[in-house]
């Protein structure tokens, strides 16, 4: 099963490696392939002091795990999504969070659900009747049940 990934998803991972969510992008191969737009690789380096900062690493420490996250990420450049899509991802983030915009335009064009865990995201785009994401949650039970297959 494929699902786009979110930078908030992916700087949780980063942060603890050992986490649920570490867990689900490095050892997930089997069951799972996670994509994500460039848009990510940007925000990584945008934010890496405060990724330092929050997680305690010296810069060899981050940038190994954000190797290690990231090279279970399928990266999509935003210049390959058709522009219906980028309406369409704008419609849905527009009154919700503006950042999400090149995720929703990439599962859109992809056809996937979108994992994210922020709950404001998660409210609005139900609130407009949008159901094309999973959580944490569901991602891990979804996994314990396909391996147990």
């Amino acid at each position: 099963m494929k699902f786009v990934i979110d930078t908030n998803i992916v700087f949780s991972a980063i942060l603890n490696t050992q986490s649920r969510i570490g867990d689900l992008i490095m050892n997930s191969h089997s069951t799972f392939e996670f994509y994500a737009c460039d848009t990510l690789r940007l925000e990584l380096k945008r934010h890496q002091a405060k990724l330092m900062d929050l997680s305690q690493m010296n810069a060899e420490q981050l940038d190994e795990s954000i190797r290690q996250i990231t090279s279970n990420i399928n990266f999509t450049s935003e210049l390959l999504i058709p522009f219906e899509f980028w309406l369409k991802g704008a419609e849905l983030v527009r009154d919700v969070d503006m950042d999400y915009v090149a995720f929703l335009a990439l599962n859109e064009f992809l056809g996937l659900k979108l994992w994210t865990g922020d709950k404001i995201l998660i409210k609005g785009l139900a609130k407009k009747g949008y159901s094309n994401f999973i959580t944490t949650e569901e991602l891990f039970n979804l996994r314990s049940i396909l391996e147990s297959e």
